[in-house]
């Protein structure tokens, strides 16, 4: 229904708006790849070579690619051979010289012996040491040019020099073997069936095939023609007159059918023309159902450009800047919205375009700006298409939030609660719900951007409410539900409702959107104290992030690697991804320096960690959960600091938040500020018993170590050390040396012989992240295959990690790995 944000194709700024759509699953296509060498690799090992991988069409680069990212244990190597503009990002390169004049003489005097010495030298000059440009080059001479006596063509570059040389192999040629090479160049696929019947419609038969293929410019084996090398390809394609390619084309589209047709028919059109255009855009719709986003994109320029109409050819140039979205090239999709803009008139293309613009912009990392362009691209239609209305606002919304533009949001929540009013005054559907409990979502954001929590809150609440009832039709609006989860610290419905949609994500190979649902997971996992596992979970979408090409969002999963660090005190670690979270959005920089602000309160820095604290709660980012939550950590560090009157107003602002969201942890952790600020039991007494309750097992040893401080300095040691030991033990678990090291401290001064740090390391200590993962899931139940497929990965890799688990364990089985699940 349009009426829904959920049948749009954007999506929520917190979410991967280039991986929503179709073109996510192309990766199961690499997947399957991998699965294929894998078994292929069972008996013996597998070389996988791809030679000139940059002739490759950019869905095969893409699967290809992800593929040999992923192997591990499979027995395979795939090694590609390409030129520098071959997109590889993630593997080893090896930079290729050409060879050296010594080596280069020596293959020519081997393949080219009669070359005169001039001649010789001057190929070995203008090759560059191009091993192809060196065989080719002298094949290309006539008898006179190569013995020195009639002089050389003019100096080319080399890949010009190599094409002129296959050129002149193909002017050698008969005219019906010519033709017949030519319609196998324009054909493009190999298929020996198709090109047969084109070229016997111009007059050209077999065996004219057959005197090319004689000549050394191409093989026929089988039903399968290929060419000796893309170049030669390219010599008898640019070698054809116009009218013969026209003339070429037009046979190749009454040999062939659907995509293929099209491309042939638009190939044999010089001029516009709306019906091979039309066909064209049906291509292109074809080739993004069957996730090729690329060729998609591609396919609706084409049929931009045979338009006779403008405002359909600008229709068809939109399409194709969002299949380039949906395929992951930003600055291709970037470019080709900025000539649609040329020609957009109406409020409806218009908006489409925001869409792509503001995606490009926030996937290059700079969201600041858009969301204004967002919300002024939604005014216009949000009577006529309120759906698209509303996902224009959900990504300004998220747009604003992270870049701290709090006039945004609010702008943003007078807009959408217009929307939503309009949604329920029409009929009861489960569009209209979603619609307008988005909107209101929209509107509690806005609220809390102007400093009203107390009412903002109960909006995000139902939001959440709703879609853990009953969970949103489409993947924008769950995704958006996110946010607001974490916001209000509803950590099991974070973990719920992100979990749910990383096992879609998973199941329908939908890996641009794992990056948003892995990083709420690995939230929600430091907020359980599972530090391992949310390590193994970062790595897994870092690197996710990057295959998708989603930099804002390594940035943010930076931010939860610090807070990890931060509370291990581990300096270094935690200035590095404090550092990258700082060259993010001001939502992830913000949650660094709160990170930054915890390490140096648990190594006792009170003045720094005040100081860093007190920076993020005025700066953009103050109402993120980020900041929010930090805000016992700034009182603390204030009290500590002998500055307890600055943590008066963290103190305060934590306690509106408490009140607000209703969750025992944080009415706790309230408690604990105001105990810090009017020591007393009564309010530590109180805290712990809302700790009793459960979540976030770090603040509740932090509550412990606070109270058993008091106890300690109320001369009540006996008393002191209840607290003190389960501090200290949560502390342990948790890897938290500072704050162990503390609490120790406090035992002994209570008379206790603290325990030594224990030398007992937990065996999960001991896997790598991956191995961590396929461990919990095995632990679970699942398959080898079952845990291949979820985590991309080829079952043998998952054999191997688990055989490598095992002894790290002190396993010998799969049924002994229930313990670890």
């Amino acid at each position: 229904p349009r009426n829904s944000p959920a049948s749009r194709g954007g999506t929520t700024p917190h979410t991967p708006r280039n991986r929503l759509g179709d073109g996510s699953d192309r990766f199961l296509v690499g997947l399957a790849v991998l699965t294929l060498l894998s078994d292929l690799a069972a008996d013996r090992p597998v070389l996988f070579l791809v030679d000139d991988a940059h002739w490759l069409d950019p869905a095969s680069a893409d699967a290809l690619v992800f593929a040999a990212r992923r192997l591990g244990a499979e027995g395979v190597a795939m090694v590609f051979a390409a030129r520098e503009e071959f997109d590889a990002r993630g593997l080893p390169e090896l930079p290729l010289d050409g060879l050296e004049d010594g080596a280069a003489a020596a293959l020519l005097a081997e393949r080219a012996s009669d070359l005169a010495v001039p001649v010789r030298n001057r190929i070995i000059e203008e090759s560059a040491g191009n091993p192809l440009a060196l065989l080719e080059l002298p094949a290309a001479l006539d008898p006179g040019e190569r013995t020195g006596k009639a002089p050389p063509p003019a100096a080319l570059p080399v890949t010009g020099r190599v094409l002129a040389a296959f050129g002149a192999r193909v002017e050698r040629l008969p005219e019906r073997p010519r033709l017949a090479l030519a319609v196998a160049a324009a054909e493009g696929t190999g298929e020996l069936g198709t090109v047969l019947r084109a070229a016997h419609s111009l007059g050209a038969t077999a065996g004219d095939l057959d005197a090319a293929a004689r000549a050394g410019l191409l093989r026929i084996t089988g039903a399968h023609v290929a060419f000796r090398h893309p170049l030669v390809r390219a010599a008898a394609y640019q070698r054809m007159p116009l009218t013969t390619r026209l003339s070429v084309h037009t046979a190749l589209a009454e040999a062939t059918d659907g995509d293929r047709r099209a491309l042939h028919r638009a190939a044999a059109s010089p001029a516009p023309d709306e019906d091979v255009a039309a066909d064209l855009e049906r291509a292109a719709a074809a080739a993004r159902g069957r996730s090729a986003p690329a060729t998609a994109s591609s396919l609706y320029e084409h049929a931009a450009r045979l338009s006779p109409s403008r405002d359909d050819g600008t229709r068809r140039l939109i399409r194709a800047a969002q299949s380039a979205i949906t395929g992951g090239r930003t600055e291709r999709a970037a470019a080709l919205a900025e000539r649609a803009a040329e020609h957009a008139r109406d409020a409806g293309p218009l908006a489409e375009l925001a869409m792509v613009r503001a995606t490009a912009e926030f996937e290059r990392g700079a969201p600041a700006g858009t969301a204004r362009y967002l919300a002024d691209s939604a005014v216009p239609i949000a009577a006529t298409d309120p759906g698209l209305a509303l996902t224009l606002l959900v990504m300004a919304a998220g747009n604003a939030w992270s870049a701290g533009e709090d006039g945004e949001v609010r702008r943003v929540a007078g807009l959408a609660a217009e929307i939503g009013a309009a949604a329920v005054g029409t009929c009861v559907t489960r569009a209209a719900g979603e619609t307008a409990s988005v909107a209101a979502a929209l509107v509690g954001l806005g609220r809390i951007a102007a400093g009203d929590v107390a009412s903002g809150v109960p909006l995000l609440r139902g939001v959440v409410a709703a879609s853990r009832t009953d969970p949103f039709g489409s993947l924008i609006a769950r995704l958006f539900v996110l946010a607001p989860a974490l916001l209000l610290g509803e950590d099991e419905a974070a973990a719920e409702l992100a979990a749910a949609d990383a096992a879609l994500g998973r199941q329908r190979g939908l890996i641009g959107a794992l990056p948003t649902t892995l990083q709420v997971v690995a939230q929600t996992q430091v907020a359980a104290g599972l530090h391992r596992d949310a390590a193994a979970t970062l790595a897994e979408a870092g690197e996710l992030a990057r295959e998708t090409g989603q930099r804002h969002r390594e940035g943010r999963l930076a931010a939860i690697a610090a807070r990890i660090a931060a509370v291990e005190g581990d300096e270094g670690r935690c200035r590095e991804h404090a550092a990258a979270a700082g060259r993010s959005v001001a939502e992830a920089a913000a949650a660094g320096a709160c990170a930054l602000g915890l390490l140096h309160l648990g190594l006792g820095r009170h003045d720094e960690a005040l100081r860093v604290l007190d920076e993020a709660a005025s700066g953009p980012a103050r109402h993120t959960a980020a900041v929010v939550f930090a805000s016992a950590d700034l009182a603390e560090a204030a009290v500590h600091a002998g500055a307890p009157h600055r943590a008066e107003a963290a103190c305060e602002r934590l306690t509106e938040w408490a009140a607000a969201i209703d969750r025992p942890w944080a009415s706790a952790v309230a408690l604990r500020c105001r105990a810090l600020l009017s020591p007393g039991e009564e309010a530590f007494a109180a805290a712990m018993r809302l700790h009793e309750q459960g979540g976030r097992p770090f603040e509740r040893a932090r509550t412990e170590l606070l109270y058993g401080e008091w106890l300690r300095r109320a001369r009540r040691r006996s008393d002191a050390r209840v607290p003190l030991r389960s501090a200290l033990a949560a502390f342990e678990r948790l890897g938290a040396v500072p704050w162990a090291g503390r609490a120790r401290a406090e035992l002994r001064a209570t008379g206790e012989t603290a325990p030594a740090p224990s030398g007992g390391e937990d065996p999960l200590d001991r896997l790598t992240p991956q191995e961590l993962q396929i461990v919990r899931l095995a632990a679970s139940g699942a398959s080898n295959r079952d845990i291949a497929a979820q985590l991309f990965l080829s079952h043998r890799t998952v054999e191997y990690h688990l055989y490598k688990a095992y002894p790290k364990l002190g396993v010998a089985s799969r049924a002994e790995l229930a313990r670890f699940a």
